[in-house]
């Protein structure tokens, strides 16, 4: 009846690639010798599963083999059989089973270490691979999430698309897909907050996915800055006003009109405190930092004759 090489990989003949590449990385991680020293049962099975896969692997081959089975594959199709494509040629295994589960497993091979050899001897036995325990992750992928300020003030939904390598279903394969990643951003979220989704990075065979990190940034905004929980405004002003009293109108994050009243002389270095016109404070939202004005003095760049000694005038009582 010849070898049923189906069998052989715990398999029936409708079996689909992935079926057939599944079963051979089961099986042959389970008779591997590395895994089964001086167990020679082990190592035919191993060999055999090398086999079977090499064959079902190979589109060509497996046609032959399931229309006329191991004598029709070993013995070659003779010309004129009918079937088109068939493999016309005697079919003998190349006996190299390592050959065969190095190519599986390719530079993601579990049994790497086997073949990193140290003065001729094996630098690793299984049972020191089996010691080790679980996959090692990825190092984190760290991102920047650059926020506006309203954004954090009011908090809001950022929808944040990726590109990651994810394993098929054949436990061998792999191919790019986008998925969408949901951030909710909490009020008063400060730059450096980290927000972590874990093991969304590029899947492997032998790796846990790494962690992805976004990293709050605050964009550059026209009106503020911020320091903490304190939003910090710059406004330019006239040297006579800041002389003579001056008013501050400022349009805030949640688009209101503040007014201030500045009636002290406003000399370099002066601020203006507002309190509670910050930003919220991520633990209760409901307190929220201040909002300190900053001045930039604007001189006139000439002055005539008479305005000159009107100020010499109004400054004489300062000598």
């Amino acid at each position: 009846m010849g070898v049923d090489y189906y069998s052989i990989l715990q398999l029936n003949r409708s079996a689909t690639d992935a079926d057939i590449k599944r079963h051979f990385r089961k099986l042959g991680l389970k008779f591997h010798p590395q895994k089964n020293p001086d167990d020679q049962e082990a190592a035919d099975k191993f060999k055999q599963v090398a086999e079977a896969y090499d064959v079902l692997s190979d589109p060509r081959k497996r046609a032959t083999y399931d229309q006329f089975g191991e004598e029709g594959l070993k013995n070659g199709v003779p010309p004129g059989s009918g079937h088109a494509g068939a493999w016309t040629q005697g079919y003998t295994f190349h006996g190299n089973c390592d050959k065969v589960f190095r190519d599986f497993f390719g530079g993601d091979n579990p049994f790497q270490e086997f073949y990193d050899r140290v003065d001729g001897d094996l630098s690793m036995g299984f049972g020191g691979l089996q010691g080790r325990g679980s996959k090692k992750q990825d190092p984190p992928i760290e991102r920047d999430l650059y926020l506006s300020l309203e954004e954090v003030f009011h908090g809001c939904t950022k929808k944040m698309k990726i590109s990651r390598r994810v394993m098929n279903e054949d436990g061998h394969t792999s191919s790019i897909r986008d998925k969408i990643l949901t951030i909710t951003v909490k009020k008063g979220w400060k730059p450096g907050t980290r927000i972590t989704f874990p093991e969304e990075g590029d899947q492997g065979p032998n790796n846990v996915p790494a962690d992805i990190v976004f990293i709050v940034k605050d964009k550059p905004h026209p009106s503020f800055r911020r320091e903490g929980i304190n939003l910090i405004h710059t406004a330019k002003v006239p040297l006579g006003k800041a002389l003579t009293g001056w008013t501050v109108d400022i349009h805030t994050l949640d688009e209101r009109i503040l007014h201030i009243p500045i009636n002290d002389i406003i000399k370099p270095g002066y601020k203006k405190v507002v309190p509670e016109e910050g930003m919220p404070i991520s633990s209760n939202p409901s307190e929220k930092g201040d909002l300190i004005i900053e001045f930039d003095i604007v001189f006139p760049s000439a002055l005539p004759p008479q305005g000159k000694n009107l100020i010499k005038a109004a400054l004489l009582h300062q000598n």
